[in-house]
């Protein structure tokens, strides 16, 4: 695959976005720049105000939905926030906009949104597999579950990354780390480089771990 000269990352911040979930992906790519400083990556919000993620963690964002940024990636995160973003109209048309060649992209519950939108209706996609209490309980739902019924159409898998050409969607928290790394492996960067990156971040075992660990959906005959 040839590289991509300037890839860009836009990640999507909305409010109750889970910290993690775009944090880790941000910074797999600020890592990269150190060999590439061609590489980018910045926030993109509904408007330009600061947004009060979980915990307390506010982000003031470099873009708004109106500014429409040039980016290779599109990311939305996961977090509880994801369940209002399902309805969000501005979201839905942003998505819609962006052109055909920029990947779509998410960490855990963030491929609700595409799900809820029939992008994923067809392909195969993944989400958070492990349950907090409330998820466990008979009032909740495991996030993976909860997929499945936002998308019928949609074959679901446990792997950490599933690939599904424009699609890319990562299965837990801090499966945003992997998503990180995939989408160097998508803008043409080699093994040797990505794994020079997890090297500096001290990350090389779990890479190893995990680089296998996705699922590249095979289209229906």
């Amino acid at each position: 695959m040839a590289r991509k000269m300037g890839f860009r990352l836009g990640i999507y911040v909305f409010k109750e976005a889970e910290i993690i979930d775009y944090a880790a992906p941000a910074g797999v790519i600020s890592v990269a720049r150190r060999f590439d400083p061609e590489l980018d990556t910045f926030l993109v919000a509904e408007s330009m105000r600061p947004v009060q993620t979980q915990a307390g963690f506010t982000v003031w964002p470099n873009y708004a939905f109106g500014d429409h940024p040039a980016m290779d990636a599109f990311l939305i995160p996961g977090g509880f926030g994801t369940r209002q973003e399902m309805h969000n109209g501005n979201l839905r048309r942003f998505i819609k906009e962006l052109p055909a060649e920029c990947l779509l992209t998410s960490v855990c519950t963030g491929s609700w949104i595409y799900a809820r939108m029939g992008l994923l209706d067809g392909l195969t996609a993944t989400n958070r597999k492990e349950p907090d209490r409330l998820e466990a309980s008979h009032l909740g739902k495991t996030p993976i579950d909860r997929l499945a019924e936002l998308a019928p159409a949609c074959r679901i898998s446990r792997a950490r990354v599933v690939d599904a050409g424009r699609m890319i969607t990562a299965g837990g928290i801090a499966s945003g780390m992997e998503l990180g790394f995939h989408l160097l492996r998508r803008a043409g960067y080699d093994e040797a480089f990505i794994a020079d990156v997890a090297r500096v971040m001290e990350y090389q075992r779990a890479y190893d771990q995990y680089r296998h660990d996705i699922e590249y959906h095979e289209p229906t005959p």
